[in-house]
């Protein structure tokens, strides 16, 4: 039996603990954290520790011509490890090592299942930061953060993970080692093959080794939130403190129903009345961080926002677990949560946030909206239950509706989750038919047997 086979020579390659066939563990793997998903079960799920492995594994799925589907913590949110056409299921997990800390290039090298935050707690030690600040930080990995090319709460200020890649290792689908960039600062040798990789969902190779940029810890910063009894008055200010030459690390918004959430998830007196609450943490020089968070304070207070001020470190964490308890707290109000990433200039936010509210109203749903307001990046949440096929007609009427309003304001599908199988038929609406042309000959050419992470981003 070809599966079987294959199944034996991946336990050859790899020894019998590294290879898992149970049913329970087949299961395990059928999904990941996006809702509303097709369930697809893999015929094996194997767990390489090296890059050895890694190419063993693609050299044999070559042999049978099955797919492979690259994974880390299956955090994602589009869709983007379910193995759609069985096959294998490479987690990434085993290979966690962080190989490098250097201090003169500031850098670090590491392997894709690194964790985020553990990678941040060991640089930390240095005086040095990672920037990139996914919500899932404390569970997603390296290697999913550069498929995804996540984002996350520091975004305004510092970018997203394509600013901080420097260099990877890559198997390609004919199971070959391809290395490009590395720790120098300049290097426009041939085509950007690394901006290339990120954000690819595994879609054009595997990632096993990654360098990525390091910046100086700031000395000082300064965590806020302002409340507003005006959706308005909060999009006013954010737009007013980038006006002022104010760029925050942080810049959040979470609006009333994320707000009542959140209070009653995790009770931190939050003003539950207030139509809108910014997060805004300043950072940088001490002297800076001063001017910078009385310019903020100044532009809150003339849109009419109450601002506190966070004493101290634990304050401070206080208010920034508000902000990242937003998902998790809404997912507590019914079984499915549809978590979009509609993304506009961030001119637009106040014109977008109605226009999500609208659509909430139009199809009768219950939609939070939080997200990085610096950036235009916005998160409106659908709280549902997928087993309800009535209110999901709705949910799916309200999804398409929200990605038009989107894309007609001059945004994008995506700021930072991908397009996996979620977002797939909208990208005529952003790219044209032209586009979409272009990114399946991008496939095709770096992977004609559609062998990786198959019918993600584009089908072929």
């Amino acid at each position: 039996m070809k599966v079987a086979d294959m199944i034996q020579e991946l336990r050859q390659e790899l020894g019998p603990e590294a290879v898992k066939t149970e049913k329970e563990d087949l299961a395990s793997y059928a999904f990941d954290a996006t809702p509303d998903m097709p369930v697809a079960y893999p015929d094996v799920v194997v767990f390489p520790e090296c890059s050895a492995h890694v190419e063993a594994i693609v050299a044999i799925a070559n042999r049978y011509q099955v797919p492979v589907y690259t994974r880390g913590s299956g955090t994602n949110l589009s869709g983007g490890t379910i193995p759609l056409k069985n096959g294998i299921v490479m987690v990434m997990l085993k290979m966690n090592k962080i190989l490098e800390i250097d201090t003169e290039n500031l850098t670090a090298t590491c392997e894709p299942g690194v964790i985020i935050a553990d990678l941040n707690a060991a640089v930390g030690e240095y005086g040095l930061m990672y920037p990139p600040d996914p919500g899932s930080v404390d569970t997603a990995t390296m290697g999913g953060s550069v498929a995804e090319c996540s984002g996350g709460l520091r975004g305004l200020k510092y970018g997203v993970t394509k600013h901080y890649i420097m260099g990877l290792d890559v198997i390609l689908a004919n199971g070959k080692k391809m290395s490009c960039g590395g720790k120098t600062v300049k290097n426009v040798s041939g085509y950007d093959m690394v901006k290339l990789f990120v954000g690819a969902e595994g879609t054009l190779g595997v990632v096993t080794r990654i360098i990525c940029k390091l910046i100086p810890t700031p000395e000082a910063r300064k965590t806020a939130t302002a409340t507003f009894p005006s959706i308005d008055g909060a999009a006013k200010a954010v737009a007013g403190i980038i006006k002022s030459k104010v760029i925050p690390a942080t810049l959040e918004i979470m609006d009333k129903v994320t707000i009542q959430t959140v209070e009653n998830y995790l009770h931190l007196g939050l003003p539950t009345e207030s139509e809108a609450i910014l997060v805004i943490e300043v950072d940088g020089l001490p002297e800076v961080v001063e001017k910078e968070a009385e310019a903020v304070v100044k532009v809150c207070e003339a849109n009419g926002g109450d601002v506190i001020i966070a004493a101290d470190d634990k304050e401070r964490d206080g208010l920034l677990a508000a902000r990242r308890a937003a998902l998790p707290a809404l997912a507590q109000l019914s079984p499915t949560t549809v978590l979009e990433d509609a993304t506009v200039p961030r001119n637009k936010v106040p014109e977008m946030i109605h226009a999500i509210r609208t659509i909430a109203d139009k199809y009768g749903l219950t939609v939070g909206t939080f997200g990085h307001a610096g950036d235009g990046n916005l998160h409106p949440t659908i709280v549902t239950d997928e087993t309800n096929t009535e209110e999901m007609s709705r949910v799916h009427k309200a999804v398409d509706a929200i990605f038009e309003a989107a894309v007609s304001m001059g945004g994008t599908l995506s700021g930072e989750h991908g397009i996996g199988i979620a977002k797939q038929k909208y990208l005529t609406q952003e790219f044209g038919e032209a586009g979409v042309e272009a990114l399946k000959a991008v496939k095709r050419a770096l992977d004609p047997n559609n062998m990786l992470n198959p019918g993600k981003i584009v089908t072929i």
